[in-house]
């Protein structure tokens, strides 16, 4: 019985020594597994502070944000990997209709968008003049500002010295002397007798001492000098006529622009007054004084005007395009970022990463962005939501890669 209650007493013991190991067991893997995190963050190196609202800013040590009202948050040594750029889940971008162009390279032809006016072509001009002296004896009613066709009736003059001509010539005709004939014909000419108004003396045998002189061309009178019993000399001008078959578009390029204009450059013409055509033309002279207010270039397309459509005065948006052996990366415009400071575009690598990067703008080629550096050809950029990868990089404390970086 004694041994029996000895058995007992040790077994009880046993496990009571056995249950207080178990437990200390248990408690110690509690409190290591409880201070792993701990450990571990210790082990782990800070290399910096930051607001995740402000994540470009760094800190060296932890304390309040002076941006907002926050502890600052540590930023550990190999976590977030910054070249990794952002991860975002397949079925989040296609939610986000995020949507990737490529990178490509195409010719950089010279494009200018500049506007212009038509004006008269003022190599296209008749002045017409008396050749000798006389009297006006008639003014048709015309006036600067109409339009009239070539042989239009200008003015009549009564001019004496052709008179006393005309009786010579058909004076030495009936002599019928060659020599004289011709003397007497030349005289005529060198007073300034039309040759079809000395025929018509000739064969109606009758002198005229009233003559009609016509409009050479067709055009606009832009000035009408004599008006009916005026003396005119030799010599004077009776009216200046500018012609409408062509007319010249003088165009204001920047002064940025002005290199890259070339006579012979291809222009585009869209006139106000007409939206639905557009003329084409090219460049036939660039005027060598720049314009000291507007800082513009003066460049002049001749235009073809045998319809009249074309009047002097109106206003046009001209597209200027120049040849080039030139080539450029370009994007979608709608592509980049820009924070005032700096561009950036989103560029995307495998496994559903994104890395903003800095680049370097060029100039506006239709839709698309000519970008000078920090991207190479074939790569993939996102061209809609941007905004948001962006965003979450910011979040994260990723920052852009340079300009440099990229090539």
């Amino acid at each position: 019985m004694n041994q029996r209650k000895i058995l007992t007493a040790l077994m009880g013991v046993v496990l009571l020594i056995t249950g207080a190991a178990g437990g200390v067991w248990w408690t110690k893997q509690a409190i290591r597994h409880e201070q792993s995190p701990l450990s571990m963050q210790q082990e782990r190196k800070v290399l910096y502070w930051y607001d995740p609202m402000q994540p470009q800013q760094h800190f060296d040590k932890p304390g309040k944000s002076p941006f907002m009202d926050m502890e600052l948050v540590p930023k550990y040594a190999g976590e977030g990997d910054e070249t990794a750029g952002v991860k975002i889940d397949p079925a989040v971008t296609q939610n986000l209709g995020m949507r990737l162009v490529t990178v490509t390279r195409i010719p950089l032809a010279t494009q200018i968008e500049a506007t212009g006016i038509v004006g008269f072509n003022e190599r296209d001009v008749a002045v017409v003049q008396t050749r000798s002296s006389g009297f006006v004896e008639r003014v048709w009613p015309l006036a600067p500002g109409d339009v009239i066709k070539a042989g239009q009736p200008l003015v009549e003059l009564l001019v004496p010295e052709w008179s006393a001509a005309q009786h010579e010539l058909l004076a030495v005709k009936t002599s019928r002397d060659e020599t004289l004939i011709a003397a007497a014909r030349e005289r005529l000419r060198l007073l300034g007798m039309a040759e079809e108004s000395i025929r018509e003396v000739e064969q109606s045998g009758a002198v005229r001492s009233r003559f009609t002189i016509t409009a050479p061309i067709t055009g606009v009178i832009q000035a009408l000098d004599v008006r009916s019993g005026m003396t005119v000399m030799a010599g004077q001008g009776v009216a200046r006529i500018n012609g409408l078959n062509t007319v010249w578009l003088d165009v204001a390029v920047p002064e940025a622009m002005a290199s890259a204009v070339r006579e012979g450059s291809v222009a585009q013409v869209h006139l106000a007054a007409f939206p639905e055509q557009i003329i084409k033309g090219r460049v036939t002279a660039i005027l060598p004084a720049l314009n000291d207010v507007t800082r513009t270039l003066r460049v002049r397309i001749e235009l073809s005007n045998r319809d009249g459509k074309l009047k002097p005065g109106l206003s046009a948006q001209v597209t200027l395009t120049g040849s080039s052996k030139e080539s450029a990366l370009v994007v979608p415009t709608e592509a980049v970022i820009r924070t005032g400071k700096r561009a950036l575009v989103m560029v995307a690598s495998d496994q559903n990463r994104f890395t903003p990067v800095e680049v370097m703008l060029g100039r506006e080629v239709g839709n698309q962005t000519v970008i000078a550096t920090g991207v190479s050809e074939g790569q993939q950029v996102v061209a809609s939501g941007q905004f948001l990868i962006d965003s979450e990089a910011s979040l994260k404390g990723i920052e852009a890669r340079g300009s440099e970086a990229v090539q």
